[in-house]
Formats: structure tokens, sequence, C-alpha cells
């Protein structure tokens, strides 16, 4: 059978006390209706609906590289009513139901409750709770058999002693959803046309109800406010950290971590508190991350040390390299084996060689560095002439001295030297020595003027 996939985006989210819509608020780095959308399309889903309503335009122009088909529930009048709004675009076959603003739902839990369906039967996720608060409540006749959901509003006092609760997540054929959908009432405590009312329909019509069950709560859990929101996070960035520690990573504290992507690490890294990994970030066997970095799509290979508070963006490292602290390198920064990028050093758009050293204080764009070299404190490549940016390009074992400009572009020969605090914009041959300086006066037994005083 085909697979539907509706993805209920539609409320406002009044208590985020926000203008962006709920479903675009972000959790590990990535919008909540963005982690439903991925999971969705693990399923190998056929088609993915997304009900849109508040902010329509920002959650159609946020989902632009999705394959999805949208539908527009202008009105919010309950979750049957943002159903309703996909059924003339849905399949022949099973239709899932997801909310948007519950994120952390797993692909597994899903397959379970879709390989339920039948046309004789549909399915229902529902989870056990402590604290069922808020939650609609799972109705039983005297067999076990699911025969309703109430809603707690509605519900008795009895009913709300029920600790098994309605997820909302529910599975069931597309010719049984047209069958029941317009056939909802919107007569109960809050006005609305209840998805829920339709698992009554189904035991009235003798449609089996089959329940499955998360793995753990939080994958059930929505999100209606910043505390939720904090709350999830943290659940979430604990659970990727466990994977990790149990993969052979040591998180020297786990609770002051976060991946706000995928990250993928060989056995003996070791990161340190306050890191940040965004987009696809790779760590070889034995890397050591200092504290407060953040790494964003990057590759730092086996054995390289990551000092504090740098940040890596766009970068590969090879191996055996060393960088920081407070280092910064942008997007195009590929460094050989056994490369240093020091404190306070900025790169783009460089490959700095095997070897080869920029220690501190300096700025390196747009260039080309052999092995061996050794850039000194202070060092720039003045790379951008207004208009165009030019390219430099330093020889195996040059050296340049402190306080240099490099005005590309220039070329640099195999072994030169260049003398500190040149400005150099002519090529230097191989094993020359470039100096370029203003001369130096030096006046004996010289006296400072005197400060001018008002009389």
């Amino acid at each position: 059978m085909s697979l539907d996939v509706v993805i209920l985006a539609a409320g406002q989210g009044t208590r985020m006390r926000s203008d962006l819509p709920k479903v675009l608020h972000r959790l590990a780095g990535k919008s909540m209706v963005r982690h439903v959308l991925d999971t969705a399309q693990g399923l190998e889903a056929d088609r993915l609906h997304v009900v849109v309503g508040h902010g329509a335009d920002r959650v159609r122009e946020a989902l632009g590289d999705y394959p999805v088909r949208f539908a527009l529930q202008a009105e919010q009048k309950g979750t049957g009513h943002a159903v309703a709004q996909t059924l003339d675009s849905l399949g022949r076959g099973k239709v899932l139901v997801l909310y948007g603003d519950v994120p952390l739902i797993r692909r597994e839990t899903l397959s379970k409750l879709l390989a339920e369906v039948s046309e004789s039967r549909m399915a229902l996720l529902t989870v056990t709770l402590d604290d069922p608060g808020g939650y609609g409540r799972i109705l039983r006749d005297d067999d076990g058999d699911v025969v309703a959901i109430v809603e707690q509003k509605d519900a008795s006092e009895s009913e709300l002693g029920i600790d098994e609760c309605n997820t909302g997540i529910m599975a069931m054929t597309a010719s049984q959803l047209q069958r029941w959908l317009p056939r909802l009432s919107a007569d109960n405590a809050q006005g609305e046309y209840y998805l829920t009312d339709v698992i009554a329909m189904a035991a009235g019509e003798g449609v089996a109800i089959a329940t499955a069950h998360p793995s753990h709560a939080l994958e059930v859990e929505g999100i209606n406010d910043r505390v939720q929101m904090a709350r999830l996070e943290r659940a979430h960035q604990a659970r990727i950290a466990e994977q990790l520690m149990a993969r052979g990573v040591a998180l020297l504290d786990p609770a002051r971590f976060d991946v706000r992507g995928n990250l993928t690490c060989g056995h003996d890294v070791e990161i340190d508190v306050g890191c940040v990994f965004e987009g696809d970030v790779e760590l070889g066997v034995g890397v050591r991350i200092g504290a407060h970095c953040v790494i964003r799509d990057s590759h730092i290979g086996a054995g390289s040390v990551i000092e504090p508070h740098s940040m890596i963006d766009g970068a590969v490292a090879a191996g055996r390299n060393r960088i920081g602290p407070f280092a910064r390198l942008r997007p195009g920064s590929r460094l050989a084996v056994g490369a240093k990028v020091g404190n306070f050093v900025e790169t783009k758009n460089v490959e700095v060689g095997e070897g080869s050293k920029i220690n501190h204080l300096s700025y390196v764009g747009d260039a080309r560095l052999g092995r061996d070299v050794n850039v000194g404190a202070g060092t720039i490549t003045c790379n951008y002439d207004g208009a165009n940016k030019h390219c430099t390009e330093i020889g195996d074992n040059a050296f340049i001295g402190s306080n240099t400009a490099l005005v590309a572009p220039v070329s640099i020969g195999s072994g030169a030297t260049v003398g500190a605090g040149s400005t150099i914009n002519k090529d230097v041959a191989d094993n020359a020595l470039a100096v370029s300086r203003g001369r130096q006066i030096n006046k004996t037994d010289w006296s400072r003027p005197n400060k001018k005083t008002d009389h």
C-alpha cells in the first residue's frame, strides 16, 4: 500500500511568545517541523502533506526544499478539520498523521505503527504517563480493546484516573479517513472537530484498533512553550551524548555539549565542556577538542588537537594538526598533516602544507602554502583589491617575518625569506631575501616636546 504522511503545522503557538510560527522554532539547530519531515522521509512516504495556517507563507518558504504538498487550514477548528484539508490529495493507501511540534518521534516507532494498518484495522500510538495531565485518555472495554478517546476537558472523574494517554499520532487507510472525517462533530468543550473521535467511529464499525508504544515518552512530547523547548533540547542532547560515549567518546561533561547536525567520531575522542557541533562534523581517532569550541561542516583528522575557544567552519584538517586557541578557520581552509594554525589566527580559502605553521595573530586568506613554511606573527595576505580576490603563493620552506603584508597576487619562492615589517607586492625568487621597509633614523640626545599649558 502507498503511504501518505500528513503533518499538522497550522497552530500559532501563542505560548511561545514569538512572531515566528511555532513549528519553525529550532531544536538541535533544526526547526521542529524539519525534524518531523526528515523522519517521515525515512519511512519512504509516497506523498508528504503539511497543513499550514498561522504564518503559512513563512512555513512554505522555510520548507521549500522538501517535496511537500501544502494544505491551508484558514481557520483552526481542530485536528480533524486540519486533516480534512488534505482529503482530496491523498492516495489510496495508508495515511499517517503526525504533528509539526512533536520533533523527537522515531522512525522505528512509526514503522511499528504502520505495520498494524489494514482495511480492517487502524493503529493508534499511546503512551503511559505518571502525570497524564492535559492528555486525552484511552478508553478500553472489558476485553481490553480500544473503543474511544476522551479529551481531558470532556473526561469524567473516573476517566481522568486513566494513565494511558493519546499521543495524537495515528495511522489508517485513506478510505477509512474519507468515511469518518465528514461525520465529525464539534459538539464538545472546545467546539472543535477532534481527530480522536474517529476512534469511536472505527470501533462502531468493527474496525480493530491496534496500539503501539514509543520506546520513551520523550518521543511523543509536544512543545508548546520555551520551557518545554529547553527541556526537550537537553533531553535530546543527553541521548546523543549517551550514544557517543557508548562508542568510546569521552565527554568531560555530557550536560554541556550540543550537536546541531550530525557528529561522527572515532574512538578515544575527547571533548571538553561547552562545545557546539553544527552541520556534518567528523572527528578522527584520538582528536581532542578544548573547551568552548564551535565546529561546523568540517573534518578533523586523527590525532589533532583543537585548543579552546576556536571556531572551525567548512574546513579540513588532515591529521596531527594543532589549531588555536582562539583560532578561526573559515570555509575552504585545508590543513595538510602536521600543519599548525595558532592563537588569534584567521584563515579562509587557504591550503597549508605539511608541517607549515601560522602561529599567531595573522590573517591568511586565498593563499597556498607549501611544506614547512613559517609565517610570523602579524602577517596578513592582502587578497582583496576592492573589487576582486587574488591569490598568494608561498613555496616550501619559506620564512615570512613578523608584521608582513603580502599584497596579492604575489609569489614567494621556495626557501625565500621575507624580513619582518615588510610590504611585499612583487614576486620573490627561490632562496632570496626580500626586505621592504622605510629607513630608520636615530637622533641622539633628543628631547620630547613639552606639553603646552594654558596661562
